[in-house]
């Protein structure tokens, strides 16, 4: 247990508990933009604890937590449950499920950007190296730490993944250390434990209590990651660390931070000059140790970061799985794990994103507005999965369910009304990143619809053609033939066409269909179900959880045995169906988007590669479609 809350500070915990570098600092950017007073600070810091309190300890760690798909968290997950509960072809869960991913990929891209970039900033806050870290060094060494970063993944993270929890849990020492230091400055700031603080705000700043809020909301990004990394740690591991290290250490800090912020008002006051809104988390620490603290925020930040891209690359296979996305290349780093995956495609391509943020927005704080819109819209989706959940799969009554999930669901779209008014300031950028990935999905989910329906079209039964065959049986040759189809009831295409052009039939044939489960991990003596149609054909099934990576032949050893037969690997041929596509105007999908889907196509890893199939052994068989 001790081993698992460690590792889970280490990966669950990076991404809030690197908050503070910014979060005060930008919420209180509004409310400071005509001066600020004592009430403003307060009403900030009162919003910001009530938000960690409510978003993260009420929701995630004692409700979320509890829906999860035997032990699996994440919006995908749920995605799962919903559509368990709501019936496998449910539009709604599905649409939901692709909303939530997509905005992820928005958040996905900001983190590494926005994290990595705060903590190089803190150089700037000491005297003697400020006048080296301009803004055009700040973002030379960002970009560095950050190519660097992702260039490590393709060899895995492992083994430094073990210095994670370490670090992380000197971190949190660390900052709740600073914030109970200078919680002396201010003694009486722990009144903003009384909520009326933060309300007052909200009531008598108008439009800018709402720029605040949103801003607040800063406190709260990486909860999600308290339930999407559920199966790696469990439950127990994950509240301990919540509850007796991370949250102690941020409401410190951020108290510390408040009374910090108080006494140097009171300064600036004294002395007649104007306050000015600083990097406060960095100029509590004393300068002789602000380049240690400067250190130990870089690595911070790195974690979190790396949390963030294995999340990615981890929602990404459970897409692929879900039928979401196209097949990607998927490459295991570690032989003792097999959540430790790289998706070359989906590193680069957030590489780019991440680059294009840094050099575009060049501070943490313009950086600051693009946050917060991905994470509520994501936490918006994860309400009304939960909402399924409770009214379906846990069966409880309509006005229960209401009266639990309602009061989450408005504060997320408090939040995300807040963070909307933000748009303008960089508000748009998870938002367009969210619509693209959204699109790819639409696109890729409805072409292959058409697809398979053309093939629904052009089949026939597999029971009707083995009846014909046992009647008028054609040209046999020796070996097993194994044809992979997407309906194992209807004749695969790539069978009719062997039949029809090389006018031939295996001495044994099987009829493989791969099926998704809607959980992550299925047990192997579960995988393969089989069914013998006659002394020609049989029928095997094999299943997988939304979290595995086939691998055909390794489990079709078990399929096979069901009836009766090893496979000799020498004597066996896999055959696929492979279409050609055609886009058309007059019928299907717009052309435009013909074009996407066949591009998606025709970049898709290759099915022998995704299904660990061997090339020499695949023939491949097909027609032409028109999108």
């Amino acid at each position: 247990m001790a081993a698992l809350t460690i590792g889970a500070i280490g990966v669950v915990f990076g991404d809030i508990g690197t908050s503070p570098l910014y979060a005060f600092r930008d919420a209180l950017t509004p409310a400071a933009g005509d001066g600020i007073d004592p009430s403003e600070i307060l009403g900030v810091l009162s919003l910001a604890l009530w938000a960690l309190f409510l978003v993260v300890t009420v929701k995630y760690v004692l409700f979320l937590m509890r829906a999860d798909n035997q032990g699996e968290g994440g919006v995908l997950a749920l995605t799962a449950l919903a559509r368990r509960a709501l019936g496998w072809r449910s539009r709604t869960a599905l649409l939901l499920g692709a909303a939530g991913a997509a905005l992820f990929y928005g958040d996905a891209i900001i983190t590494p950007a926005l994290s990595v970039l705060s903590a190089v900033e803190g150089m700037q806050t000491i005297p003697s190296t400020a006048a080296f870290f301009d803004q055009n060094t700040v973002l030379t060494v960002t970009i560095v730490i950050l190519v660097g970063l992702f260039a490590i993944q393709s060899r895995g993270t492992a083994d430094i993944s073990r210095l994670f929890g370490p670090v992380c849990m000197l971190w949190f020492l660390t900052i709740g250390g600073l914030g109970l230091w200078h919680i002396a400055d201010e003694p009486t700031i722990f009144r903003v434990l009384v909520p009326t603080y933060g309300i007052d705000l909200l009531l008598t700043h108008g439009v800018t209590g709402l720029f605040v809020l949103g801003a607040v909301f800063l406190t709260v990004t990486g909860a999600e990651a308290l339930t999407a990394d559920m199966g790696h740690f469990g439950v127990k591991p994950i509240r301990i660390g919540w509850f007796f290290l991370v949250a102690p250490a941020l409401v410190l800090n951020y108290l510390g931070q408040g009374a910090f912020a108080l006494a140097s008002l009171e300064r600036a006051g004294a002395a007649h000059v104007a306050f000015v809104n600083q990097s406060w988390f960095f100029l509590m620490a004393p300068e002789s140790v602000r380049g240690f603290l400067i250190v130990l925020a870089g690595f911070a930040t790195i974690i979190a970061s790396q949390a963030v891209i294995t999340g990615a690359y981890s929602l990404t296979q459970q897409a692929i799985q879900l039928g979401l996305l196209p097949r990607l290349r998927i490459r295991n780093t570690s032989a003792a794990s097999s959540g430790q995956i790289y998706l070359p495609a989906i590193n680069w391509l957030l590489l780019i994103g991440v680059l294009m943020l840094v050099v575009q927005f060049r501070t943490s704080s313009a950086m600051a507005a693009a946050y917060g819109i991905a994470v509520t819209g994501t936490m918006v989706v994860t309400t009304c999965l939960a909402y399924v959940v409770v009214r379906h799969r846990w069966s409880w009554s309509r006005t229960l369910a209401i009266a639990v999930i309602l009061p989450f669901l408005t504060l997320d779209l408090v939040f995300f009304g807040a963070n909307i008014l933000r748009v303008v300031e960089g508000g748009w950028v998870p938002l367009v990143v969210a619509a693209a990935i959204g699109l790819v999905i639409y696109t890729w989910v409805r072409g292959k619809s058409i697809v398979a329906a053309f093939e629904r079209q052009q089949s026939i039964s597999l029971a009707d053609l083995a009846a014909a065959l046992a009647k008028r049986p054609p040209e046999r040759v020796e070996g097993v033939a194994v044809f992979l189809t997407g309906n194992p009831e209807a004749a695969p295409g790539a069978l009719l066409h062997n039949l029809k052009h090389n006018k031939v039939l295996h001495e044994r044939n099987l009829i493989v269909s791969i099926r998704t489960a809607d959980r992550p991990f299925v047990d192997p003596d579960k995988r393969g179900h089989g069914e013998r149609i006659d002394d020609n054909f049989s029928r095997v099934v094999l299943t997988y959880g939304f979290m595995e990576t086939p691998d055909v032949p390794r489990d079709l050893g078990l399929g096979a045995k069901r009836v009766n037969r090893a496979l000799d690997p020498m004597k066996t041929s896999f055959f696929i169906g492979r279409n050609t596509l055609k886009a058309g105007a007059d019928k299907g999908m717009p052309l435009w988007q013909d074009r996407i889907f066949m591009f998606l196509q025709r970049n898709a890893s290759d099915p022998t590669d995704f299904l660990k199939i061997p090339p020499g052994k695949v023939l491949e068989l097909g027609e032409q479609v028109t999108v």
